[in-house]
């Protein structure tokens, strides 16, 4: 069962990740002006970059309970909880919680932590 919650977790943050990533270019950097145009550029690549590491953590939680090694699925869960927890208290603080974003985060903290 602890597994399985892994994995889960993982899907999560991985379906959060690429949420976080069409809305950032559909919504946010579409209404945005931002000038000069580099600048535009720099700013949405930064955004993506949130974006394929929260993609890489969701594969390090869903792989976990493969590797032969307590100690990595440790750490692993460990550092993941605290960055997700991270980005969900602060995503309910910037958003006044009006924003779903800290539930999906806050639901792959959980998980993980069940799963640990």
């Amino acid at each position: 069962m602890r597994d399985i919650l892994l994995q889960v977790a993982g899907l999560f943050a991985i379906t959060a990740a690429l949420i976080h990533g069409i809305l950032g270019e559909t919504v946010v950097f579409k209404r945005a002006t931002i000038a000069p145009e580099r600048l535009r550029i720099l700013l949405r690549m930064v955004w993506q970059v949130g974006t394929v590491a929260w993609i890489g953590c969701g594969v390090l939680l869903a792989a976990a309970p493969s590797f032969d090694s307590d100690t990595a699925r440790h750490w692993i869960v460990v550092t993941l909880v605290v960055v997700f927890g991270f980005a969900a208290v602060a995503n309910a603080i910037a958003t006044r919680a009006r924003h779903f974003g800290w539930i999906m985060l806050a639901g792959v903290v959980a998980l993980a932590a069940a799963g640990y």
